[in-house]
């Protein structure tokens, strides 16, 4: 799999479990917690959770329901990169670098906004990708997203 590009087209941030997600046209990314001013940024493995808007249709399609992407409370929104099987694979944002740690699991609070939207969610990744920070700098909607295969040193990038 060669580099791919994409593009970032939404960011949100929660304050507290279970608080709603606030839509944000930029944002500052620290190595230490993550996305500014959002709650989980502390975990170190899952610091940033990222949807593929191409995988969050197919997922609402499945189920038959149209829904906000904040429904399923990941923090960025890209476009025209799978994020399936991309585990050790790296993400830049604008100056951002992010590694891609894993596939999110979904939580019973899908079904609570749709019933099977968990069971949907599950299938080809296409709940999203946790990732953790390797490089910080500022983000915002637009900017072009670069995906680089877990085989190519990140010295390149």
């Amino acid at each position: 799999m060669k580099n791919m590009k994409g593009k970032l087209l939404g960011i949100a941030i929660k304050r507290a479990s279970r608080e709603p997600m606030i839509l944000v046209e930029d944002a500052y990314v620290t190595i230490h917690n993550g996305i500014e001013n959002d709650y989980k940024g502390s975990i170190k493995k899952r610091q940033i959770t990222v949807l593929a808007r191409e995988a969050w249709d197919e997922a609402c399609a499945q189920i038959q329901v149209k829904l906000p992407w904040t429904s399923r409370r990941a923090n960025l929104l890209i476009e025209g990169i799978s994020l399936i099987d991309t585990m050790d694979s790296v993400l830049r944002i604008g100056d951002v670098v992010l590694k891609i740690n894993g596939k999110t699991t979904p939580c019973r609070r899908m079904d609570e906004i749709a019933q099977g939207l968990m069971d949907s969610l599950d299938t080809h990744w296409r709940c999203g990708v946790k990732c953790s920070v390797i490089k910080g700098g500022k983000i915002a909607v637009g900017d072009v997203v670069t995906f680089y295969p877990a085989a190519l040193s990140q010295e390149n990038i």
